[in-house]
């Protein structure tokens, strides 16, 4: 059978772009070589580029997506946290190249990267969010009545962005427009969101075989006031797996999870961000991530092993379900 080529798409225009590439090198060890060939792409705003194992470069071609217009892909990872490959752009592309890809479609994609609408969308299907509001860098905004609505603590955040960049907790309104401001760094639009008071869980799915398959949960204990970027990527966290739950509470975490699945009408493998008010049990949704972390320590591949399988076979089903879709 002949090997197909298998471009691994990773980097980004974000300031996530080094956990991508992190995450790439560590897919790359799992792909079966004696069915794939994998080719290391490396997007970045001003070059697209293959790099080789043994550091040599060169660009690819944006016209058809190819090296040297020799090499064309059967299938494209995506790997990129962020921006272009988390909200829809890079989905978009090869769409129109008709190349297949590992994650969810541009439009899933786009309205998953928008905060705020993934919440509202969610909302009207039962889907318990925190309360928020979205504001604007170029309107007026009322800090007060943001205050008055909202309340402390509460979370700031850029509307559109991942890995907890940009992101504060604000105890007082005194704090409240800086914490914006610095937000606005990241994004035109900022989200201001209720403080839930509870533990965070994580609960990773595919589907494979037509079936959704939900990994088993992750308790996430951060060592920070909350899961910020240094307790994601610098050891500042630890997350159990499994989480040390009832099976009532994780079956229902994981239903909803499916639930989000299918209402957003996800595909390939994604990672949906949870809590747990303290003292009711009231599971409040948070995010979901469509192209999670792939390093050996990330939260999605911990599931995976404790699932049983190996991350040879994980990344197998994730490209064998890609190109049967």
């Amino acid at each position: 059978m002949e090997k197909k080529n298998i471009a691994l798409v990773c980097g980004g225009y974000s300031k996530e772009s080094v956990i991508s590439i992190m995450g790439a090198e560590s897919i790359e060890k799992h792909i079966p070589t004696d069915q794939y060939r994998v080719f290391k792409i490396i997007i970045e705003p001003n070059r697209w580029y293959y790099k080789a194992p043994d550091g040599s470069t060169e660009d690819i071609d944006k016209n058809n997506f190819s090296l040297a217009g020799s090499v064309h892909f059967d299938l494209a990872f995506i790997n990129i946290h962020g921006k272009p490959g988390e909200n829809g752009m890079l989905q978009g592309y090869f769409d129109m190249l008709h190349i297949p890809y590992t994650t969810c479609d541009a439009c899933t994609s786009a309205v998953t990267f928008h905060k705020d609408f993934c919440k509202s969308v969610l909302a009207q299907y039962g889907i318990r969010v925190p309360r928020s509001v979205r504001i604007f860098r170029h309107e007026n905004y009322d800090i007060d009545r943001i205050a008055e609505n909202i309340g402390f603590p509460c979370f700031v955040k850029p509307n559109s962005e991942g890995s907890s960049i940009g992101i504060s907790k604000v105890k007082r309104k005194e704090d409240l427009r800086g914490a914006i401001e610095n937000a606005f760094i990241e994004d035109n639009e900022v989200l201001i969101e209720h403080f839930v008071k509870g533990k965070e869980y994580s609960c990773g799915l595919m589907r494979f075989k037509g079936e959704i398959v939900v990994f088993p949960l992750a308790a996430i204990v951060p060592k920070n006031e909350f899961f910020d970027y240094e307790a994601k990527y610098k050891g500042a966290s630890e997350e159990i797996v499994p989480a040390p739950v009832s099976e009532k509470l994780s079956q229902e975490i994981g239903n909803i999870s499916t639930r989000i699945y299918q209402v957003l009408n996800c595909k390939g493998v994604v990672r949906c961000d949870f809590i747990v008010e303290d003292g009711t049990e009231d599971v409040y949704f948070l995010e979901v991530n469509t192209t999670p972390g792939q390093s050996a320590e990330s939260i999605v591949p911990k599931q995976v092993r404790h699932m049983g399988w190996t991350l040879e076979e994980f990344y197998q089903n994730v490209i064998t379900e890609a190109l049967d879709r």
